[in-house]
């Protein structure tokens, strides 16, 4: 019995099938066998690995993070947490808020009389740092002038027409003193009789001081840091 060209041709087309498939598995078998494909392959379980290990290390973290927290929240803490705001406060490190007065300060508009001389018109920082030392003597307990936080090292210096603070803060005039403290005591203290409103007007020089309810002294924005000074305990133990 003779195969049928139907029969032959199917025998062709499976023949054909096997061989492809076998040269296809052999060539993927040797791919596989590659030095490139092995060390993509190592280096893919190495990030495999390695980012399990951060998730395991973020978990770690995350962990510490809530006890932190949850220490910091206790009771036993209380009594640092206030020194701590205290502290930063006194620095200058937070902003605060609270009853207090402003003092707008601007230049004479009254002419110089004829050999006068016309800077006794002109507001000058030796003004400012007046009003400064009388309110910090009158208990102020945070102050700014124009929204730039007055630290314990600020300079007040004139340059030019405008006031130089904070080593690169240039403020020009109007300058707007904010304090923070007992109104009345603040205010009291630049208004009394011979102090430091009246030496003011006497050249013309706009003063006036209004008390607000709620006031708002930012953070200061700038870096502090000390080259020389140390604190007197880390000296000795270094010695």
């Amino acid at each position: 019995m003779r195969p049928k060209p139907f029969h032959l041709a199917l025998a062709l087309v499976g023949l054909v099938l096997g061989i492809l498939l076998s040269v296809q598995f052999r060539l993927t078998t040797e791919t596989m066998k590659t030095p490139q494909v092995s060390r993509v392959q190592a280096m893919a379980a190495k990030v495999n690995e390695a980012r399990s290990e951060r998730d395991r290390k973020q978990e770690q973290v995350n962990k510490m993070r809530a006890d932190l927290d949850k220490i910091a929240a206790g009771a036993e803490l209380g009594p640092l947490r206030v020194d701590l705001t205290a502290a930063r406060i006194e620095a200058g490190l937070a902003g605060v808020t609270g009853p207090g007065i402003e003092v707008t300060l601007n230049d004479s508009n009254m002419a110089a009389k004829p050999g006068e001389n016309p800077n006794l018109y002109v507001l000058h920082d030796e003004d400012i740092l007046r009003v400064l030392n009388e309110l910090r003597a009158a208990g102020a307990e945070a102050l700014a002038i124009n929204g730039q936080r007055v630290l314990a090292t600020s300079e007040v210096r004139c340059t030019g027409p405008t006031i130089l603070i904070n080593r690169n803060q240039r403020l020009t005039p109007p300058f707007v003193i904010s304090a923070v403290g007992n109104q009345d005591n603040l205010a009291n203290s630049l208004k009394m009789r011979g102090g430091v409103i009246e030496y003011l007007q006497v050249f013309g020089i706009q003063a006036s001081v209004k008390k607000v309810s709620n006031l708002n002294i930012p953070a200061f924005s700038g870096v502090i840091s000390f080259d020389y000074a140390k604190p007197e305990a880390e000296v000795r133990n270094n010695q």
